[in-house]
């Protein structure tokens, strides 16, 4: 594992290159300047469309356009707002934050610029069936600008369903499952083998029903999920409105300057904080990914532009508010820098292997305070080495893993360091690694005790749940695309067994974690981006057109809003 950990860490090092970051926030910038500042048309004229004021059920499409962004938010509102964005901070710092709204912001105008050319491109042969996606407008694009350039758009069509397959399975699936094992594991001890089969069994009942079933129960969970965080979350803030002042500041103070290390913080220097807070930005609300087109594109609409704005909330809700709230809950507990969670009386030697490498001696586990030891739980400590140029200094983690057998006292083996020089610990203090959505849940708990157990476990299950069921869709898409309609039923078999496999003990570590999810964003960031430069200007010219026949009075809303019962259900378009 070792070895697989150091390729995609290299392979990272590759798609996550500053250039890249740069071409993508550039892009963002260039098409939110193109626009005339599109966010806040989203904001206002899209808010009405989503109410059901334009929905018409003679239009093609499967789904309303309520459904079509539950459906999409399902795949984006998801571990990546209680997961990822703990990452972003365990990793990248405070100042990682900051950057997460940057490309929330500029992300909204990527949304809306992807979807609008989905929608163009989209195929409605089947209008109750449609399919669409950025393989449609490369293939379909590059052959009306130029029929000789049909074979291309096929390849390139193709190259973009093969990132958004590696990306399905790592970020829209295993990512997901993982996270949920972890933290039902930590506070139930329940095998993350057992949790993979019943996300599985879930995910499966779902799924075979296709995009109608995967709608309608998307606009049903998606509301009560988004709306039981955010209380949670405003009671934690509620709490700590003492600190957040100096949180908001200690976030933009972070983002142009070294953050120091403190307790189970290492340290982050500027660039790892622009680094992390835009991977896991663009990993939670996808802009520029290409992904959350496909499900809009299912809309019942005649016009494109009309769900362009609809997504175009995506970020805002994702990014902006529920991530926001992830963020300010991490910060304002303290709990991603706290000063330790045990500590050793007298602490363990370095060891060194005969490969040079080295390990701390196996030693019973210090008395916890809190609570008992769980057998295969993970720990680490503070190691002073080598220079490590995401903290900006020489401070490393050593991973161990508690072995705790029935009537004896608990002790912990630890994994290898590998440095060049003789590593020492900074201090005997013990911390319990939280990777991911654990510690976000720990958050929760400090301010009330059992909270983070219960309703952050809940909405690991439910946000878990509800992207891997939109991100099979999306693979789906894929597929039928590359092989058919035949392919689809192994598809999905084998979408179901990688949630076991991700659940099987394959993944132990935050930066294992990333080094998986960011593979998945950043090679659809490398198919879809170049996308969106060519065809750019004609989602460009449908927005401005669509908006002065809005502006001119030529188009209004046919009707008063449905009930929400029918908005919600699809019986407004039934």
């Amino acid at each position: 594992m070792e070895s697989l950990n150091s390729i995609m860490s290299a392979i990272n090092g590759v798609l996550w290159h500053n250039a890249v970051l740069l071409i993508v926030l550039g892009t963002g910038i260039l098409f939110t300047l193109w626009s005339g500042f599109s966010q806040f048309r989203a904001v206002s004229h899209g808010t009405h469309v989503l109410r059901g004021r334009y929905d018409d059920a003679a239009d093609p499409g499967a789904i309303n356009h309520f459904q079509a962004l539950s459906a999409a938010l399902s795949a984006t509102v998801g571990l990546g707002n209680i997961g990822g964005v703990a990452l972003a901070i365990a990793l990248g710092g405070p100042g990682a934050v900051f950057w997460m709204w940057v490309v929330g912001f500029f992300g909204m105008a990527l949304k809306l610029t992807e979807v609008t050319l989905s929608m163009l491109y989209r195929n409605t042969d089947d209008p109750d069936n449609p399919h669409g996606g950025p393989m449609w407008v490369a293939s379909k694009g590059l052959a009306r600008l130029d029929p000789r350039l049909a074979g291309a758009g096929k390849i390139i069509g193709g190259i973009f369903c093969v990132t958004l397959l590696v990306s399905t399975a790592t970020g829209g699936n295993m990512f997901q499952a993982w996270n949920v094992a972890e933290i039902t594991h930590s506070y139930f001890g329940i095998p993350g083998i057992a949790t993979g089969i019943v996300l599985a069994i879930l995910v499966g009942m779902v799924i075979i029903g296709g995009i109608k079933r995967i709608g309608a129960v998307a606009g049903r969970l998606v509301p009560i999920m988004v709306a039981l965080y955010l209380m949670a979350g405003i009671y934690v803030l509620v709490v700590n409105a003492s600190v957040l002042p100096g949180v908001l500041k200690l976030i933009v103070v972070s983002a142009f300057n070294p953050s120091e290390a403190g307790g189970a913080f290492l340290g982050g220097t500027m660039g790892y904080a622009f680094l992390f807070g835009m991977k896991r930005a663009l990993f939670s609300n996808e802009a520029g990914q290409g992904s959350s087109p496909i499900a809009h594109s299912a809309a019942k609409t005649r016009e494109p532009v009309r769900e362009a704005v609809v997504a175009a909330m995506e970020p805002l809700i994702d990014t902006l508010i529920v991530c926001t709230f992830t963020a300010l809950v991490i910060l304002s507990t303290g709990v991603w820098n706290r000063s330790g969670d045990s500590e050793f009386g007298i602490a363990p030697e370095f060891l060194r292997s005969e490969s040079g490498q080295w390990t701390l001696e196996s030693v019973p586990a210090p008395l916890r305070p809190d609570a008992e030891w769980h057998d295969g739980e993970t720990v680490f400590m503070i190691v002073e080495a080598h220079d490590n140029e995401q903290s900006g200094n020489q401070l490393h983690k050593i991973f161990g893993a508690i072995s705790a057998a029935p009537n004896s006292r608990p002790f912990i083996e630890w994994g290898v360091f590998d440095s060049p020089l003789e590593p020492r610990l900074l201090h005997s203090r013990l911390f319990i690694d939280y990777p991911g959505a654990s510690l976000t849940a720990r958050a929760f708990d400090t301010v009330q005790d059992g909270l983070g157990k219960w309703l952050v476990t809940l909405a690991a299950w439910m946000f878990a749940l509800s992207t891997m069921i939109s991100w099979s869709y999306y693979g789906e898409q894929g597929m039928i695309y590359l092989a058919g309609e035949r392919s689809v039923m192994p598809y999905k078999l084998v979408y179901c067994g990688l949630i076991v496999v991700a659940t099987a003990g394959l993944i132990t570590t935050d930066a294992e974690l990333d080094n998986l999810t960011g593979i998945g964003t950043g090679v659809m960031l490398f198919a879809n981006i170049p996308i969106m430069w060519i065809f750019g200007r004609q989602a460009m010219r449908a927005y401005k057109e669509y908006m002065n026949r809005l502006r001119s009075g030529r188009m209004g809303p046919g009707h008063e809003p449905p009930s929400l019962e029918d908005l919600i259900s699809g019986r407004d378009v039934a």
